[in-house]
């Protein structure tokens, strides 16, 4: 299934630079993580605000992409570096879904949006990384698969918010949009913990 997470790769060896400069200045991994959570929360925050004045909806969707920046970093530096640890493990799985419900919590503020559907949304993110986390327990491979995996969900999310700060129009079909976004949650759980079960 299509999904932005397949791009991963290409992504991380645009930041190689970054990543030797934060090294080489004593940054760890877990340091990247709490301070990734930490900005997610920030990121909620001016999602919030973007309910008055819409040129926070700009700033989320680049600190969205500064986020996923972010996440790609303090795995690589894990891995290139040696500095894999069970903390770092426990501390990166908890982040990812603390980050998802700081930064997608707002959109019950959102008028044009139902309830129902934000909270539907929020907890299959949670639902969704459990399963690529409940896939490792089964098979050995955390799964990543999409469509609407973590990575997805932020530019879907960031393309909304771009939308938004140029448009109202949008708003009307809110509901619609994350019902779609709801569906393909399912379909990528369904996917992550079949795919883990055939150890494909």
């Amino acid at each position: 299934m299509i999904s932005i997470y397949k791009l991963k790769p290409k992504f991380q060896k645009l930041l190689m630079p970054l990543l030797k400069l934060l090294h080489n200045f004593g940054i760890s991994p877990n340091f990247l993580t709490v301070f990734t959570i930490l900005f997610s929360f920030f990121i909620g925050y001016l999602l919030f605000l973007g309910i008055d004045n819409k040129i926070y909806f700009l700033f989320v969707s680049i600190g969205l992409l500064f986020r996923m920046m972010l996440n790609a970093l303090d795995g690589m530096m894990a891995t290139t570096y040696n500095l894999k640890s069970k903390e770092g493990e426990v501390l990166n799985e908890i982040g990812d879904v603390l980050s998802d419900i700081a930064i997608y919590f707002p959109f019950i503020y959102f008028n044009s949006l139902s309830i129902e559907l934000i909270i539907i949304f929020i907890s299959l993110s949670v639902i969704n990384e459990f399963c690529g986390l409940l896939a490792k327990s089964i098979s050995g491979i955390r799964r990543y698969d999409g469509p609407m995996g973590k990575s997805d969900r932020a530019f879907f999310v960031g393309i909304i918010c771009i939308i938004l700060y140029f448009t109202n129009a949008i708003l009307v079909y809110l509901d619609y949009i994350f019902l779609f976004a709801i569906i393909l949650m399912i379909i990528s759980s369904f996917l992550r913990l079949t795919k883990s079960l055939k150890n494909e």
